[in-house]
């Protein structure tokens, strides 16, 4: 059974920063592409990062430069790196497969706000 649990959303002014986790059970981590996912209210879920097995990374255009992705397979964890955060950037986060597994996790509420 897959589950996906992340953690680390907040409350946060903006230009400063956040450190997502998401840690993983049900499935071999090493062997699959893994995605941090966002949805804003209103909006539909959009994929913002992604992470091959081999640890190469592709960003949406809009947190290239400002968010990292990356991943420790022997702890069941990826991880997304936020700086210079935008109050465009408020949405709850998800992490999951790339291309995803129909099961989502409960997400992480991440809001940008002076």
């Amino acid at each position: 059974q897959v589950k996906l649990v992340e953690s680390g959303g907040g409350l946060v002014q903006p230009g400063g920063s956040l450190s997502l986790s998401c840690t993983i059970s049900g499935f071999v981590l090493k062997l699959y592409a893994m995605g941090w996912y966002r949805q804003a209210p209103g909006k539909e879920r959009e994929l913002v990062a992604n992470i091959g097995a081999s640890g190469a990374s592709l960003y949406t255009a809009s947190v290239k430069g400002r968010f990292t992705i990356s991943r420790d397979d022997s702890k069941n964890t990826v991880y997304l790196q936020m700086n210079n955060l935008k109050p465009e950037d408020t949405a709850v986060y998800y992490c999951n497969r790339h291309p995803p597994f129909d099961s989502w996790g409960q997400g992480t509420q991440v809001t940008v706000s002076s």
